[in-house]
């Protein structure tokens, strides 16, 4: 099969029409719900889910306001260690991530909202609209809202693509309040439709290891990045992420050979200076790592487009889609699901034991 036949690679690039046409109705549905998150008076927003949807709350809890507080927790976080993670508490607004709706955590943390936390809100942000996300009603006093994407961000390859990025831009519009959000989609959309051919055209030849750095929100774009490849390549090319910082700290060690080190030029030129001082220290010193740099002027990639880089965190993640698809042809995987035949992995996680909690 060749990369462009399979299901996944039509996903990815199917995001530019996607975002585009997605623009309008999330414009009006945003605004509806940043009206709702002041009525609420909430104070605290928690972004959650599992793997990919977990990474959403990574790259927007550096969000530049002055509104709620925002933190990013992982739904198997929330299973596992609920009382450290959440309170009962009506100002306290959980936003769930969901590509299927129906993971074992994500029915697991609706389950703790309704016993544990009723009085908590909620915000469910899903692309399957039979889901349990988009069709469960709360069983407390908190209330509910849902965005239900598009269908065709309903991804049916294993890999999550346009879910990610349309989940994240979805829930970035309902808390930044002075974007224009249409506009930014359809921006967004016209930089990515140049992108992804030029991606595909300067496709590196697949290194036994990839590490992506990215600083503030886009650490997070660099944690999805590395789960895309290590997922499309059934493992057999390893990954490793960090802040572009903290590589410094330990993490450099990864560094064995001829690997590929992608950095994510940060679009604040503050924290662009620290980017370019740890591409060019790499540079140095491993003369047989190739670096590529993502970002504004001067970059390997150009993607700057709006300059800020939650809005551009789309834009940031295609490299690592396109890449690894090819790098999965490659291999002769099956690009759709890369770990057909093994029964190890599966695109929607499922059969997790949830214990009942004593409190």
């Amino acid at each position: 099969m060749l990369p462009e036949e399979s299901r996944t690679w039509n996903e990815i690039f199917a995001q530019p029409r996607i975002w585009v046409e997605w623009g309008p109705v999330l414009a009006s549905q945003a605004r509806e719900i940043s009206a709702w998150i002041i009525e609420r008076q909430i104070t605290e927003i928690v972004f959650a889910g599992a793997g990919t949807s977990a990474f959403i709350g990574d790259a927007l809890s550096f969000a530049s306001h002055t509104g709620p507080l925002i933190k990013g927790i992982p739904t198997t976080d929330i299973v596992a260690c609920p009382f450290e993670c959440l309170r009962d508490d009506p100002q306290l607004l959980v936003v769930q991530f969901g590509r299927s709706g129906d993971s074992s955590e994500s029915v697991g943390t609706l389950d703790l909202l309704d016993r544990q936390f009723p009085k908590v809100q909620r915000l469910n942000v899903t692309c399957n609209p039979n889901g349990a996300l988009a069709t469960r009603l709360p069983a407390g006093t908190g209330e509910q809202k849902v965005i239900a994407l598009p269908e065709a961000t309903h991804d049916s390859g294993f890999a999550m693509t346009s879910s990610f990025t349309t989940m994240l831009l979805s829930a970035l519009a309902c808390i930044d309040t002075k974007a224009d959000v249409a506009t930014n989609l359809g921006r967004l959309a016209d930089k990515a439709s140049a992108l992804l051919p030029a991606l595909q055209a300067m496709t590196p030849q697949r290194p036994d290891r990839v590490v992506f750095l990215g600083s503030g929100a886009l650490k997070g774009v660099a944690r999805e990045s590395a789960l895309k490849v290590l997922e499309l390549t059934a493992g057999q090319t390893m990954t490793s992420w960090d802040s572009t910082l903290g590589f410094r700290h330990g993490p450099k060690a990864v560094i064995t050979g001829h690997d590929l080190i992608v950095v994510m030029i940060h679009p604040d030129a503050h924290t662009a200076l620290y980017d370019w001082d740890v591409a060019r220290e790499i540079k140095a010193q491993y003369q047989d790592a190739k670096v590529l740099t993502l970002g504004g002027e001067g970059c390997d990639v150009d993607l700057r487009i709006i300059g800020d880089a939650r809005w551009e965190a789309p834009l940031y993640v295609l490299a690592a889609q396109i890449w690894a698809v090819a790098w999965s042809n490659d291999l002769s995987l099956n690009i759709d699901n890369p770990f057909a035949g093994q029964g190890n992995l599966s695109r929607v996680v499922s059969g997790v034991t949830l214990y009942p909690v004593r409190a």
